[in-house]
């Protein structure tokens, strides 16, 4: 959950607490682990891995937005913290107003990292609705904008940005996200020998109902 300067402005911070805490009303208790970490210019663990859901409640109610933001570095530490836990279904779900200014790493570097250890970025993107419209604006006009990074990031990965400027947004934003990270399917395939380009189909057969 981004925790820096900028989330002061507006809403931004108590959009991104509801989100967060419609995140925890979604998942399994006793199945979904989950851990609490958030960032401004690094990334700060708040709560552990646990399965104790209620433990996670109001995480963020002692903290308060400062410093400066480095989005896509807090974002690669978590994936490495992610990686390295047991499990098949893993993924990152950040919180955020979209705008890095401190990062060493860029969004393509990161999204390489996540990508390649299978763990999918999924952003809430809490700003006004003025906002929201300026920066896929300015996404359209520039290839390396916050919103065409934030959305490479998250679609590289398999994830998925969504934009959120209402409270109710917010809680659309998070059911989307978990129903998202529900639906997911990894195939795997044994290449054979070669390194050219191969095309392959994939069919899915829907159960009737």
């Amino acid at each position: 959950v981004d925790m820096s300067g900028s989330m002061r402005i507006g809403p931004k911070v108590a959009m991104a607490r509801q989100a967060y805490d419609s995140i925890l009303s979604q998942l399994r208790r006793g199945q979904d682990e989950a851990a609490l970490f958030t960032f401004d210019a690094s990334l700060h663990e708040r709560r552990d891995f646990t399965r104790d859901l209620e433990a996670l409640r109001g995480g963020l109610s002692d903290f308060q937005p400062f410093g400066s933001t480095s989005l896509y570095d807090a974002t690669a530490v978590a994936a490495r913290r992610l990686a390295a836990r047991s499990g098949s279904h893993k993924a990152i779900i950040v919180l955020t107003d979209g705008i890095d200014t401190s990062s060493k790493l860029t969004a393509r570097e990161v999204s390489g990292l996540a990508g390649s250890i299978d763990v999918p970025v999924f952003v809430v993107a809490t700003m006004p609705s003025l906002d929201q419209r300026l920066m896929l604006e300015s996404s359209q006009r520039a290839p390396h904008s916050s919103a065409a990074d934030l959305r490479d990031l998250a679609e590289w990965t398999g994830g998925e940005l969504v934009f959120a400027s209402t409270f109710a947004e917010t809680i659309g934003a998070a059911s989307t996200l978990i129903d998202g990270l529900r639906q997911q399917y990894v195939l795997a395939i044994e290449a054979a020998a070669g390194s050219e380009w191969r095309r392959l189909d994939v069919r899915v057969r829907l159960a009737r109902a």
